[in-house]
């Protein structure tokens, strides 16, 4: 397990940059647990800086996983985000979506967010940036990538995309060899 490079740090914190914003100087130092992105075998972890230098004394190929998984680098070198990174993201989401209970489970197959399931939007959210699924009664069940402006969405038709779908919590069963 290395640290990330420059240039990987910079595609990592891209990538979060659109779910979070500037909430990122919040998720590498929270306070007094100080937290650190590492690299094993092209996936991305989150880690606590103490459970990263007690983890020094096991062999880097015994190592299997420290940390939570927040994504993973391709083969053509882009970052991409894992359903790990869910808890990271909702805690410190900038745009949420919320879905209603008839289109939680369509959200949850993998299929993209639509017009008539979705339940309330953050007021202000551009369109194509990061954005949080949740239920109705606030659970997260997801993130993608808004379709449609907050504005766009009012007038839209009831079956038109709002929401991407990047990843679900569905994955857990669906992609279990995977992760």
């Amino acid at each position: 397990m290395r640290p990330l490079t420059e240039e990987e740090t910079k595609v990592v914190f891209e990538k979060l940059h659109k779910f979070i914003g500037k909430n990122i100087k919040a998720l590498v130092s929270q306070g007094d647990q100080p937290c650190c992105l590492r690299l094993q075998k092209n996936r991305v972890f989150y880690v606590r800086e103490e459970l990263m230098r007690r983890a020094t004394n096991v062999a880097r190929d015994k190592l299997v996983a420290l940390g939570a998984c927040i994504g993973k680098f391709t083969h053509s070198g882009k970052f991409r985000l894992t359903i790990g990174a869910l808890d990271l993201l909702a805690q410190y989401a900038k745009y949420k979506v919320w879905v209603k209970p008839s289109a939680e489970m369509q959200f949850l197959y993998g299929n993209h967010v639509l017009k008539s399931g979705l339940g309330r939007i953050t007021e202000g959210t551009p369109g194509y940036t990061g954005v949080v699924v949740y239920s109705m009664s606030d659970v997260p069940l997801g993130f993608g990538v808004t379709a449609k402006s907050t504005t766009e969405c009012r007038s839209a038709d009831p079956n038109a995309i709002v929401v991407f779908h990047q990843a679900d919590c569905g994955e857990y069963l669906r992609a279990e060899d995977e992760l």
